[in-house]
């Protein structure tokens, strides 16, 4: 009886691997979490059987099977912008934010790369740098995030996530409305290739890495796009002598119009307009009008000012697809 029990158990012990070997890679996948058991956790057990022997009851214990579970090599890289980026020409470190994320079970160390020069967008930002969010605000701060090198990858905890700053340079020969798309890769440090990869011994805690569904490498992009505007400005003038007419004359009032145009996606900031009263003539107080709307010679809370010698107006911040006019009148002497 006793025999015929231990035939059976050891029918089962060989069993059990012939279950594991049916399972389908596609099966395992499926029951892996993001990050799941975390890599080099020891998975140890030990099988008891129990019989009965001339009464006495005897229990024998079996081997004890110790597995280390595998670490999985899963990086994500996403942008972390709504949209473009919007630039000027000319422009010092402009940011691109990116998210990137640990989707394995185990720490593992983040190559970055970047790629600023895709051949389908309009222009190639300059000076390309990595900085990693050092304070985790999600905005980037001069002298506080850190500068990203290849020496020092940062070790991102399973599931865990980071934010990573690309700095470029616009360009100051780019134009209204023009594209940039920047490219960012993470790779993991242990390696990367068709998943399933094995990396013998090169896991956590002794274990294998083995490469995950995103071959522990993966790459998305952020866009810059150029919002610019100009400003074109036109002059004129008109005249009504004393007797109704168009005369220049002593006596002739001369109304000088000023046509600002602002074209472009942009804004162009910190606009003032200013004209010097012509000589021979004298200016006519309180004559400056800014869209048809008088303003006032002296400096207070509308935009208009006479010094003296000129007019002056300040339009401050103009988005493109704005024109202002500004008059003002002067007498011949």
């Amino acid at each position: 009886m006793s025999l015929r029990r231990r035939t059976h158990l050891h029918s089962v012990a060989l069993r059990a691997p012939l279950l594991l070997a049916a399972l389908s890679p596609a099966s395992l996948a499926s029951q892996a979490q993001a990050a799941g058991t975390l890599a080099g956790t020891p998975i140890e057990n030990t099988a008891t059987a129990s019989y009965d022997d001339g009464g006495t009851t005897i229990t024998v214990d079996s081997n004890t099977v110790s597995l280390i579970v595998d670490e999985i090599l899963d990086i994500a890289v996403t942008s972390a912008d709504p949209g473009d980026v919007p630039v000027r020409p000319g422009e010092l470190d402009s940011v691109l934010k990116f998210t990137v994320t640990n989707g394995g079970n185990g720490p593992e160390p983040v190559l970055l790369t970047i790629d600023p020069n895709i051949a389908s967008d309009d222009f190639d930002p300059a000076a390309v740098t990595i900085f990693i969010d050092t304070d985790d605000n999600g905005v980037y701060d001069v002298g506080t995030d850190t500068l990203y090198t290849l020496a020092t990858p940062p070790t991102l905890d399973p599931d865990a996530s980071i934010t990573v700053f690309l700095l470029g340079d616009i360009p100051a020969t780019t134009a209204d409305g023009e594209r940039s798309e920047v490219e960012l890769t993470g790779t993991a440090a242990t390696g990367s290739g068709t998943p399933g990869t094995v990396f013998a011994g090169q896991g956590e805690g002794g274990g294998d890495a083995v490469v995950g569904s995103t071959g522990a490498t993966a790459n998305d992009s952020g866009f810059y796009a150029v919002v610019d505007a100009t400003l074109d400005l036109t002059k004129s003038a008109t005249v009504l002598d004393p007797f109704g007419g168009a005369t220049q004359v002593p006596g002739s009032v001369i109304t000088y119009r000023l046509t600002a145009e602002t074209t472009g996606s942009g804004s162009i900031d910190n606009v003032v307009i200013t004209d010097a009263i012509p000589g021979a003539t004298t200016y006519v107080d309180e004559s400056i009008t800014l869209d048809s709307t008088g303003l006032t010679d002296t400096a207070d809370a509308d935009a208009g000012t006479f010094d003296g010698s000129g007019i002056a107006v300040t339009l401050g911040t103009v988005a493109g697809g704005t024109t202002n006019i500004i008059e003002f009148q002067v007498v011949i002497d």
